[in-house]
């Protein structure tokens, strides 16, 4: 069911101002990891990763979404690394008038990123280190609040809620309010209710459902579907390069409920949905009017 969401209006995010109530941003996702998700380390070099990401702002991307360390279970990666990798990406976008964020769980890799210019971190382990709160909150950075029940790079094996939305909401609640107390202003931290993280496909396919109660919750909502396993068992066993489209109609969905940021592999192809809704809804103009005028 269509949702109209609380009103979140003009938000100041590095760069960029966001009208929230009229506009969706479009955050592309480049990782300096060997074993990442999507691509498989296709931009682990320095140069490789800046072109990306100069090729998605070109695409029409306003947001930048820089990582180091994936999600999913590995062996640790060292504090140094993780930096070695994202901190020269950071600084090589420092002047392309976008918003950048750094996807870690690391408090010092953050602070790294946010000295080189980061204007978000990207916590997908929602602050379980609340000495990431305080890094953000001296830097007067934004914060990504996403939900996950994993310690960071371990398995979490059959996970199971009650009420995986009920459940997402309390822990997502909790964890904005310890980043209030730590200092971060209300108007910098955004929520993310975590697709994928340590859930099953039908718990992504509820919180996709019911995203209306997270976006209750009043904060700026990041929905991360992009190309994810829920899209891929949804649709057929299809592989993560074959999961563009049910991963822009899950975007779609997900935007009608409220979501106003989205992350995303395939850029050109999710800033044009974004626009058509924006568009439909009457919050742009067209670029021009030819057609029977």
């Amino acid at each position: 069911m269509r949702q109209t969401p609380a009103r979140l209006g003009r938000r100041r995010i590095g760069p960029r101002e966001f009208d929230f109530d009229r506009q969706v941003a479009v955050m592309a996702i480049v990782n300096r990891t060997p074993d990442s998700f999507y691509d498989q380390g296709a931009t682990d070099a320095l140069d490789l990763a800046v072109a990306a990401a100069r090729r998605a702002i070109d695409e029409g991307a306003d947001w930048v979404d820089v990582g180091g360390a994936k999600f999913a279970p590995g062996p640790p990666i060292p504090v140094e690394e993780e930096a070695e990798r994202v901190v020269p990406v950071v600084e090589a976008l420092a002047d392309a008038g976008v918003v950048i964020s750094v996807d870690t769980f690391q408090p010092e890799v953050a602070r790294a990123a946010l000295a080189a210019g980061a204007h978000v971190i990207n916590d997908t382990t929602g602050l379980q280190d609340a000495a990431m709160a305080d890094v953000v909150a001296e830097a007067g950075a934004a914060i990504v609040v996403t939900h996950s029940l994993a310690k960071p790079r371990t398995p979490y094996p059959s996970p199971r809620y009650d009420d995986v939305v009920a459940e997402v909401c309390a822990f997502l609640r909790e964890r904005v309010a310890l980043a209030e107390a730590r200092g971060i202003a209300p108007d910098r931290i955004i929520v993310d209710p975590g697709h994928d993280l340590n859930k099953h496909t039908l718990d992504s396919l509820e919180l996709t459902r019911r995203l209306s109660e997270v976006v209750a919750l009043g904060r700026p909502t990041l929905v991360a579907l992009s190309n994810k396993d829920f899209v891929g068992e949804s649709l057929g066993r299809r592989d993560r390069r074959d999961r563009v489209e049910g991963s822009i109609a899950a975007a779609v969905y997900a935007v009608l409920q409220g979501a106003r940021i989205v992350r995303v592999h395939n850029v050109r192809e999710t800033v044009d949905a974004m626009r058509m809704i924006e568009a439909i809804e009457g919050w742009r103009e067209p670029v021009f009017l030819e057609h029977n005028r």
